[in-house]
């Protein structure tokens, strides 16, 4: 399982960050994030990661994420901000991450060795 800060993905750009997780989830990896992906970069992620799924070989990733804390202010409104990020997500292998339980400040999940 690897723990990946904010940093290390504030410098890669959204294609950059979609491969990042791909080529490391391939590799049997769990992906703890500090700072969950925009909504664009997760929708870019599914995709990608559909056109990369193979019958023997990689079966698609689990990904789920807490919600962000949006802000209520009328300037966070105003401005988009507050909602639209996740503050953490989870991402590996379908074949070995099992989501069993989720709700706004609780992610269960089952990880198991390689099928």
């Amino acid at each position: 399982m690897d723990l990946i800060s904010e940093e290390r993905l504030s410098g890669m750009n959204p294609v950059e960050k979609v491969r990042f997780i791909i080529d490391e989830v391939k590799k049997d990896k769990v992906l703890v994030l500090e700072k969950g992906l925009t909504p664009d970069e997760e929708a870019n992620l599914i995709e990608m990661t559909m056109t990369k799924i193979q019958p023997d070989g990689f079966s698609g990733i689990e990904m789920e994420s807490y919600p962000a804390q949006s802000g209520n202010s009328i300037i966070n409104k105003l401005f988009n901000k507050g909602g639209h990020r996740t503050r953490l997500t989870i991402i590996g292998p379908a074949n070995q991450l099992k989501t069993l339980k989720k709700d706004r400040d609780l992610i269960t999940t089952l990880l198991s060795s390689k099928e």
